[in-house]
C-alpha cells in the first residue's frame, strides 16, 4: 500500500488555497443571482422564476474559471480530502427535482428555496476551510430570506434575488483573505498521514 505523506492540516490548507477558499463561486454565483433580480422585474414570473432555477448553468463555469485565476495553484491528486471536497461542491445539484416541484406549485417560491439551499450547502464549508464565515454566511442566507419571505410576501421573490447577491460578493472578499493565509504557508502544521487506499 502506498502511503500518503501530505498531513492532515497541509490537505485542508490545499483545498483552501486552490479554490481560493470558494470566493471565485460567490462571485460568480453572486453575479447571476443579481441579473436574476434585475430580469425578474421585466419579465413572466415564471420565466423568471426558470432563469433563476437554473443559472447556476452559466455560474458554475465562471465561478470554474474565476477559480484557475484566483487560486493558487491545484489540489494534489492523492489530497485525501479531494473527494469530499468534489463532493461537497456538487451536493446542490442533488436538489434539483424538489426545486422542480416547487417550481410548479409556486414559481414565487425558488429564490428563498435556493437561498435554504445554500445555506444548507454552505455549513460543511466552516469546516472544511476552517473558519466561521461560512457559518454566518449559511445563517444569513437562509434566515436573511426566510425573513424577507414572512415580511414582504410575493414581493420578496424580487428582493431576495438581489440580498443573496449581495450577500455573497458581500461575503467573497473575507473568505478570499482568509485562504490566502494558507496559500502564503500559514497554518500548515505537522498532523497525522492518511494512507492511499
Amino acid at each position: 500500500m502506498k502511503q500518503n505523506r501530505m498531513t492532515f492540516s497541509h490537505a485542508f490548507a490545499e483545498v483552501s488555497a486552490s479554490s481560493a477558499g470558494g470566493a471565485p463561486f460567490l462571485i460568480a454565483y453572486g453575479a447571476t443571482f443579481l441579473i436574476s433580480g434585475i430580469l425578474s422585474f421585466v419579465l413572466p414570473e415564471e420565466t423568471a422564476a426558470l432563469i433563476v432555477l437554473f443559472q447556476g448553468g452559466v455560474a458554475l463555469p465562471f465561478a470554474f474559471w474565476l477559480e484557475r485565476r484566483m487560486g493558487w495553484g491545484r489540489m494534489a491528486a492523492d489530497n485525501p480530502l479531494r473527494a469530499l471536497s468534489v463532493q461537497l461542491a456538487v451536493s446542490q445539484a442533488l436538489a434539483l427535482p424538489a426545486l422542480i416541484v416547487a417550481f410548479n406549485l409556486n414559481p414565487r417560491s425558488i429564490p428563498v428555496i435556493l437561498a435554504g439551499l445554500g445555506g444548507v450547502h454552505f455549513l460543511p464549508y466552516a469546516w472544511l476551510h476552517r473558519t466561521k464565515l461560512y457559518t454566518a454566511l449559511a445563517v444569513a442566507i437562509s434566515f436573511g430570506a426566510f425573513g424577507l419571505q414572512l415580511l414582504l410576501g410575493p414581493t420578496a421573490f424580487h428582493i431576495n434575488l438581489f440580498y443573496v447577491g449581495a450577500v455573497y460578493w458581500l461575503a467573497a472578499p473575507f473568505v478570499y483573505r482568509h485562504a490566502a493565509q494558507f496559500a502564503k504557508g500559514e497554518g500548515q502544521t505537522a498532523a497525522v498521514s492518511f494512507p492511499e487506499p
